[in-house]
């Protein structure tokens, strides 16, 4: 089962974990602009792929339709910028578990990440170094006995790493507490962003916690201050639904009012599902909800969304159609035996 409809113990605040490895190819350009510099990196790359291993497979963007690309943004795989900006250049390799998703091309030459569900920053960020080493000693990369890895943005030179959790906070949103707690970690050295990283908003209470520094600390450093900051996180969230279950009629009503209106609806708009999904998905954490499984509640989350929804269907629908398949779905998913 592929990771993001997994689940495990810190699943109900920690939803998910990437690490992402900002690498450059020695003996190529930092800004790839030239047709021939993109096609020469390609074919190094697809010549050397049975080498790497891991199962990946190339992929170019232009050969995808956009129901595709965008199924790959709504799964966090790829950027919404790599498909906006670079659609005609762009290439990626990916396996077969989508845990590993490797963009070419984008601000840097590879962008290497690691996938996986609930919070697990040490096993992911093993597996990333374990495929950057046998990347690096099959490519070759731009380094700096000074600085570490030389990557397109200064921002990222030395380790070139970006761990980020994807946090669930709905419970500090009822009680008022999500911008308090948000800004106390920003302090910490780290970023907070939307479900789609940098300049994007969140929505239904999902947040991106993320390493700001990449010079002059280890990895191991990086990912151990980050889970310190992540489980404080989940214990103000953990402590926040302690205090909105203290008013049980009052926070059931919510919940299940939220599951009534998913459950018998005829169409639904991607907006209005995130918010049902958000207190449905804490309805179900904590316990409320009886009928959902942890693996029903996170094929909503997926299959919910405008291009992955017409994957699932196989079919391509105008936005009102969306709105009414989208009900459909859900009925579908809510009678899974």
């Amino acid at each position: 089962m592929n990771w993001y409809l997994q689940s495990r113990e810190n699943s109900d605040v920690a939803k998910s974990t990437r690490i992402r490895l900002a690498r450059n190819v020695h003996g190529f350009p930092f800004h790839l602009s030239k047709k021939e510099d993109i096609e020469a990196l390609e074919k190094k790359i697809k010549d050397n792929l049975y080498t790497i291993g891991y199962g990946l497979k190339f992929f170019k963007l232009k050969d995808m339709d956009d129901i595709t690309k965008m199924s790959l943004v709504e799964k966090n795989l790829i950027s919404p910028e790599f498909v906006l900006n670079k659609n005609e250049t762009g290439s990626m390799l990916v396996n077969e578990e989508e845990n590993i998703c490797i963009m070419i091309g984008n601000e840097d030459h590879l962008e290497i990440q690691v996938f996986s569900c609930g919070l697990d920053l040490e096993n992911t960020l093993n597996l990333a170094i374990e495929i950057d080493q046998k990347i690096e000693e099959t490519l070759g990369y731009e380094i700096s006995k000074k600085y570490g890895y030389l990557t397109a943005c200064p921002n990222n030179v030395g380790t070139g790493l970006r761990a980020s959790v994807m946090v669930h906070l709905p419970a500090l949103a009822k009680t008022k507490n999500t911008k308090k707690v948000l800004m106390a970690i920003h302090n910490f050295g780290i970023n907070i962003r939307g479900v789609y990283g940098e300049n994007t908003e969140s929505t239904g209470d999902m947040y991106q916690i993320s390493n700001q520094q990449t010079l002059g600390i280890t990895e191991k450093e990086m990912i151990q201050n980050l889970n310190v900051i992540v489980e404080k996180i989940m214990k103000q969230e953990r402590q926040a639904r302690k205090i909105l279950a203290k008013d049980d009629i009052t926070f059931e009503d919510l919940i299940y009012r939220s599951y009534g209106i998913l459950k018998y609806c005829k169409k639904i708009s991607s907006e209005e599902m995130r918010s049902l999904l958000s207190n449905i998905k804490l309805g179900t954490d904590m316990g409320v909800i009886k009928e959902l499984t942890d693996l029903k509640v996170q094929k909503l989350y997926l299959y919910s969304k405008p291009a992955s929804l017409q994957k699932f269907f196989g079919e391509q629908y105008e936005a009102i159609e969306r709105d009414i398949k989208r009900a459909e779905l859900v009925k579908q998913i809510l009678e899974e035996k």
